[in-house]
């Protein structure tokens, strides 16, 4: 569920408390596309069948809403422990012997009732358990994934990367 999480663009946040993350509730408007049907095609043996039945109530949610019910206990710090950093970075010296370097790094977060919001990052807030590594001097180097970290209800760290 993750890689279908935050591929293709624009990357959706991780956890969404305000839509049931196991495909329990039925909130698609419309039938999935081609891509949607494919994917699920590839992946039908570790992903379990979502039924939608005919006549299922649809209510439509935002995805700026928070959580419908209250989470700003302490008890839901792992929602506001997950930071999602989507990276693109890049540099390569040029004929003249300039280095240029690219950097763009922005970081998703949770707020209080769950609310997701992205902000301007930068690579020296990414974590260490990334693969990110930028090589000292000016060799050619490209690197993008999306990185994913928190910490659990028992507050033991965990992260996750994909390249693409």
């Amino acid at each position: 569920m993750f890689i279908r999480r935050i591929t293709p663009w624009p990357i959706e946040p991780p956890l969404q408390v305000w839509r049931c993350p196991l495909g329990a509730s039925f909130s698609p408007i419309e039938a999935p596309g081609p891509p949607e049907r494919l994917f699920d095609a590839a992946f039908q043996a570790t992903l379990p069948r979502q039924s939608f039945p005919e006549h299922a109530p649809v209510d439509e949610v935002q995805a700026s809403d928070g959580a419908d019910i209250d989470i700003s206990g302490d008890a839901f710090d792992f929602v506001r422990s997950i930071r999602v950093f989507h990276i693109q970075y890049r540099q390569w010296e040029c004929d003249s012997g300039d280095c240029n370097r690219i950097a763009t790094t922005r970081l998703g977060s949770y707020g209080v009732q769950g609310n997701y919001r992205w902000t301007r990052s930068s690579t020296s807030q990414i974590p260490p358990a990334s693969q990110l590594r930028i090589p000292d001097g000016c060799r050619s180097y490209f690197f993008r994934s999306v990185f994913v970290d928190g910490r659990d209800h028992e507050g033991n760290y965990d992260s996750d990367e994909v390249r693409y």
